[in-house]
């Protein structure tokens, strides 16, 4: 069995220099499928050919809640005309993402990040695929827009909220992303809910280039060779065999990802 990165921006200038050293280094580690989420629409193009290039990639797009103020609303038709198209002649589009909502740097444009997250949500209800999420310092609301435009199925990525929280999303039919931040022993929130929520909830990412695991110096770009590590990491905190953790994760990762399915046969 094999490791699947839920979540990686390969496409991020960090990566111009070395991205396909980059993605073999990964897949010789054992990471055989590594999901490139959009940021924006000037990546939607990048992102797909990235992901059409290399067997070993599939893609999101969607525009992340950073990234709003620079949006433009007919870019949601151009969105929604994007992905039709797209899922009548390939198969590498595996979701809706990276989309959500942030109010760590900013509450200033909720109204702006609410109307692209709830367009985008309904986007995804359209074409019945799965959402990637963004959910800093918004866990609630984003769960309020969840229960209003109810989806098949996505991942909360980089979550770090409260069990009850948790509770909600794996309720709504969510899986929880846990990647680098897990493995810092001072997490320890984070390092309780990897500990204690149902393993069937759980996939594995890196967010490569961003949140390094803790064995990366400050200077050190995260990548998707760092995901066997990582899973090493949640093997030791629950107690079982990374092979466990892989087949467990895989099946999650497919699961909420169904798309990809397509992609290993």
């Amino acid at each position: 069995m094999q490791l699947i990165d839920t979540h990686c921006h390969l496409d991020a200038k960090e990566f111009e220099l070395d991205r396909v050293a980059v993605i073999q280094q990964s897949v010789a580690t054992g990471v055989d499928m590594m999901v490139v989420p959009a940021v924006a629409p000037e990546n939607f193009n990048q992102v797909a050919v990235l992901a059409k290039e290399n067997k070993h990639c599939s893609y999101a797009l969607g525009i992340h809640p950073m990234f709003i103020d620079e949006a433009k609303p007919d870019d949601i038709p151009r969105l929604d005309a994007l992905v039709s198209e797209t899922l009548q002649h390939e198969n590498k589009l595996v979701a809706i993402g990276e989309i959500g909502l942030d109010f760590y740097v900013t509450k200033e444009n909720k109204v702006s990040q609410e109307f692209y997250f709830r367009e985008q949500l309904l986007i995804a209800k359209k074409y019945d695929l799965p959402v990637i999420l963004h959910v800093r310092s918004a866990i609630d609301d984003v769960l309020k827009h969840l229960r209003r435009v109810k989806l098949r199925s996505g991942i909360a990525h980089a979550f770090n909220g409260s069990m009850h929280q948790a509770e909600a999303f794996i309720a709504l039919g969510f899986k929880l992303g846990f990647g680098g931040a897990m493995t810092h022993p001072r997490a320890k929130k984070i390092r309780a809910l990897a500990k204690s929520l149902p393993l069937e909830s759980i996939v594995l990412e890196t967010d490569a280039p961003d949140i390094p695991p803790a064995w990366l110096e400050r200077n050190e770009k995260n990548s998707p060779k760092e995901l066997i590590k990582i899973a090493a990491v949640l093997a030791d905190i629950r107690g079982i065999s990374v092979s466990q953790i892989i087949e467990i994760t895989r099946k999650n990762s497919i699961q909420v990802l169904p798309k990809l399915a397509d992609l290993f046969t």
